[in-house]
């Protein structure tokens, strides 16, 4: 083991897991982790099998912002800033739901602090349920599918948007099937003073239904398509975009997904689908990929 131990309970093809490997690689262990309860916390810290070589602690689930917030300012009281950043690994759900008051009061006073929201688009860890970053249609626990509605109704909240309103001096999304791009975002965020955003696109196997061995081509197709575009914001400003290099349709992406699966035969799946293409086209033409 060195920054996160090989003997975790994650998935074989987690996409989470190579997330959070790429990010303690480019800190170079240099950081201290606070990890609300969801999939990481239950599969990396379970009772005599903790998997972190990091300074690490399991905050509740609303309160990470907090907690990293107040580790930012002990660093600072006792003159160890130089010793890493602190940071925050947290889920979906975590983020936009249960945690977003201290994490917006946290953006407020601009802690220095890496906030990372490893985004897997619903509560994996207590069986699928809908977070505000599940995207339309999908089936969940609590959005299942019937008669009438085609799963989730609504879209998937913006919070590239929450953080820049918040004025983050870095704010930016990656992937895990692109870890260079996770390696080189989070050490643009270590160089950087005051809070950084940055959401990683995370394959979940169970969830959303598909094959362990065809988790990164799920995610590389998430990007391809346009639906989880990759960009960078630095003081406000889009710095870079990754562009897509030949255009995927849609229904490429949602029909190796289990999740999505019900769309090809519901009445109203040709409408839901028509808003993820939708979705994909606005976001292609807003950063131009």
């Amino acid at each position: 083991m060195k920054f996160i131990g090989s003997g975790h309970g994650a998935c074989p093809g987690c996409g989470l897991m190579i997330a959070v490997k790429n990010v303690l690689k480019a800190l170079e262990g240099k950081c201290f982790v606070a990890n609300p309860t969801g999939c990481l916390e239950i599969v990396s810290s379970q009772y005599g099998r903790n998997a972190w070589g990091v300074p690490y602690i399991h905050s509740t689930f609303e309160n990470a912002a907090a907690v990293a917030a107040g580790i930012d300012a002990a660093l600072r009281a006792l003159g160890r800033k130089d010793e890493g950043k602190a940071i925050v690994l947290a889920g979906d759900g975590a983020t936009a739901d249960i945690g977003i008051g201290c994490l917006s009061g946290a953006m407020d006073r601009n802690h220095d602090i890496i906030y990372i929201c490893l985004d897997n688009e619903a509560y994996q860890n207590t069986g699928h349920q809908q977070s505000a970053l599940t995207p339309p249609g999908e089936a969940t626990k609590t959005t299942p599918v019937g008669k009438v509605l085609p799963g989730k109704v609504g879209k998937k909240k913006d919070m590239v948007a929450f953080a820049l309103a918040h004025g983050c001096p870095y704010v930016a999304t990656s992937s895990c099937a692109i870890p260079a791009d996770i390696r080189r975002k989070v050490k643009k965020a270590a160089s950087i003073e005051g809070f950084s955003y940055i959401q990683i696109h995370c394959t979940c196997v169970t969830g959303w239904g598909v094959d362990g061995s065809k988790s990164i081509e799920v995610a590389r197709l998430a990007i391809e398509t346009g639906l989880y575009p990759i960009v960078e914001f630095v003081d406000g400003k889009l710095v870079t975009v990754r562009k897509i290099k030949e255009k995927k349709p849609v229904i490429e992406y949602l029909k190796m997904q289990r999740r999505f699966s019900h769309l090809f035969e519901h009445p109203r799946g040709k409408e839901i689908l028509d808003i993820l293409q939708k979705m994909a086209n606005e976001n292609i033409a807003k950063y131009n990929l």
